[in-house]
């Protein structure tokens, strides 16, 4: 099994909840680390413009170049679940570590706080939560219902299969799991 995300562009109004639900549950400081970013696109003129919105967290790839990337294996993939996963007290930190992992995803995932040596920070589906039955709390959180979380299969079978959105760019060799509903 695989664990994924689901994102409907055309709901998301760019309001940032998931971001601060993200922060206050997994009691990340206020700083630079956000284990879940939105990116605002915007296109065209005058008076012809659009302006959607992309969720990016960690997409938890079926074969994920961080891990790869990481020196130390500080970096693994769940086999029971996809989900990757950082092990914090393994994570080295500091300038070259960061710009190994950081270089790896094309997709920004990897986060490093403010504090010197920072080590390497990212979403981890919320495992908490979902060992108690939960979605992730940037699901539970978003207002418009932009957000879902689950078995890539029953998110497939639910959603779809579209793996473009406005803003994105997949990455055929590292599969990222997530489907999407995208602003046209």
């Amino acid at each position: 099994m695989q664990l994924g995300f689901y994102f409907d562009q055309t709901r998301c109004t760019g309001c940032d909840t998931c971001i601060v639900a993200c922060k206050d549950w997994h009691d990340v400081p206020a700083g630079p680390a956000s284990w879940i970013r939105i990116k605002e696109n915007e296109r065209g003129q005058y008076p012809d413009l659009s302006v959607s919105y992309l969720f990016l967290a960690c997409f938890h790839c079926a074969n994920p170049a961080c891990v790869r990337a990481c020196a130390v294996s500080a970096i693994t993939k769940r086999a029971e679940d996809g989900v990757v996963i950082v092990d914090r007290d393994v994570c080295l930190g500091g300038d070259a570590c960061r710009l190994a992992c950081r270089r790896a995803c094309p997709y920004g995932v990897p986060q490093f706080g403010a504090e010197p040596n920072a080590r390497m920070e990212k979403c981890d589906f919320c495992l908490d939560r979902w060992a108690e039955d939960k979605k992730p709390i940037c699901v539970a959180a978003c207002p418009m219902r932009a957000l879902d979380a689950g078995p890539l299969d029953e998110l497939r079978a639910r959603y779809g299969k579209v793996q473009k959105a406005e803003g994105f760019s997949y990455r055929a060799k590292l599969m990222p799991s997530v489907i999407f509903k995208p602003r046209h």
